[in-house]
């Protein structure tokens, strides 16, 4: 049986217990035989049997754990279609044959390809050379989007909307913080005890409630559904309760004197800052990769019936013979046929003299030629070169785990539970001894949200 790994960015992860969560789900999987989930990075490096399943069965198992795969999407022309069924076998070998491909479909009128795939797994060349091995022809698109900037788009996405959630919340709660305090603390007249202040507390909290703090309803759920549960669902439970009670309040006066809108704002506001503040900091986790990824040129000079034509990095074959001029980065590995230089080889070995080259010599992708003009063999392209496998290599190291995360995840699994047990137990106490509903209610917010903010979350 043939084993595969493979590494996924994996989105829409809120704490640790999230990675916990993928992990039991995908290795529920026939076929898995292992699966880390890297909250800090984002990653999920897994393990299994390629004859019992596929990536892409995995990718739908984290879908339907309620999580994402940051994927890119191309389009373009296809040629030699003659009927329907030419467009079936086009689109079954995309799906089948080229393992990183999400879903493709064929528009045999239109004469076009939509695909969607995994960039650290397969690329646009790929698909097109399976489409040409099948008796078709593809047409390159002059642009479409790199993996890593597919990933780092992803990203960036998530950066800006958490962003602006806590700008909207910050907006609302700083007010309602300031009016409720100075309120509570004399500092206003008799009017801040008008039944109006009450409601405009309402509809500066609401806000904050369901648009910053919908983010914690959503994971929750989500968490409930896979059996578990995570720091969302204090954090919803917390705020939840502040909120409706005080709602309960406003529509039933009889209940109580006091609103709590600001409590449930502020816990949302600060939390949503740490959670601004992570999507920042695991955004620049991937940076050593990316720098990686940039060391390769995106474009190679081959040398093709005596003329030099310059194609994409990705084209690059076996065999090509390649020109490299002073100062520019070599695109693959290879041998030197013809032409002496000196190449900079620090980013493989550290030294910063550059190291002299001439025919017989082996050169890397990814270093850079010195003054002299060379002319080499491609020996190994693509995912084959050493600089893809240092890539491979670091995505792996961010994907698995230190063995003393193994131990963090079996008490984060019962953590949340417990936390919720005993906050409904200083509840039920406070209740039964003090016999005041509104300080039993005030202690089971605290336990509740006095843990969310932990290193387990």
């Amino acid at each position: 049986m043939s084993e595969e790994n493979v590494t996924l960015p994996v989105t829409g992860m809120t704490c640790a217990n999230c990675a916990l969560n993928i992990e039991r789900n995908v290795k529920k999987l026939p076929g898995v035989k292992e699966a880390n989930v890297n909250f800090a990075s984002e990653q999920a490096a897994i393990s299994f049997e390629s004859e019992q399943i596929q990536t892409e069965d995995i990718i739908k198992k984290i879908q339907d754990a309620g999580y994402g795969v940051a994927k890119a999407t191309v389009e373009f022309p296809v040629t030699g279609m003659t009927c329907a069924n030419c467009a079936m076998t086009i689109e079954r070998t995309l799906n089948k044959k080229v393992p990183g491909v999400v879903q493709a479909s064929v528009n045999f009128a239109a004469e076009r390809v939509l695909a969607e795939y995994i960039p650290s797994m397969t690329n646009m060349d790929e698909m097109i050379a399976a489409i040409e091995k099948a008796g078709y022809g593809a047409i390159r698109p002059d642009e479409t989007l790199e993996g890593e900037d597919a990933e780092l788009a992803a990203r960036k996405a998530e950066i800006r909307i958490q962003t602006r959630k806590f700008l909207v919340g910050l907006l609302f709660t700083t007010p309602l913080f300031l009016l409720s305090m100075g309120r509570d603390f004399g500092l206003m007249g008799a009017w801040s005890h008008a039944t109006w202040v009450n409601w405009l507390f309402w509809a500066l909290a609401t806000p904050v409630q369901f648009y910053t703090g919908w983010d914690y309803y959503t994971g929750g759920l989500k968490s409930l559904k896979n059996r578990s549960a995570n720091m969302d669902v204090l954090v919803a439970m917390g705020s939840s309760v502040a909120y409706f009670y005080s709602l309960a309040v406003l529509l039933y006066p009889s209940l109580g004197k006091h609103v709590y809108f600001e409590t449930a704002a502020v816990i949302i506001t600060l939390i949503k800052l740490g959670k601004m503040l992570e999507s920042r900091t695991k955004g620049r986790t991937g940076g050593a990769i990316r720098k990686l990824m940039g060391l390769r040129p995106k474009t190679a000079t081959i040398l093709e019936n005596g003329k030099e034509r310059e194609i994409s990095l990705s084209q690059v074959k076996v065999g090509d013979l390649v020109i490299v001029r002073p100062g520019e980065s070599i695109p693959v590995d290879g041998v030197v046929v013809d032409g002496e230089s000196t190449v900079d080889e620090s980013m493989l070995t550290g030294e910063p003299i550059p190291v002299d080259k001439g025919p017989g010599d082996r050169i890397t992708g990814g270093t850079i030629n010195g003054e002299g003009r060379l002319k080499f063999e491609a020996m190994a392209v693509g995912k084959d070169t050493a600089l893809a496998r240092i890539i491979r290599l670091v995505q792996e190291a961010q994907g698995s785990k230190a063995p003393i995360q193994a131990l963090a995840d079996r008490v984060a699994a019962v953590f949340v539970p417990g936390v919720i047990g005993i906050a409904f137990l200083a509840f039920i106490l406070w209740w039964t001894i003090g016999g005041e509903f509104v300080l039993a209610m005030i202690r089971l917010v605290a336990v509740l949200i006095i843990a969310c903010p932990c290193a387990l979350g």
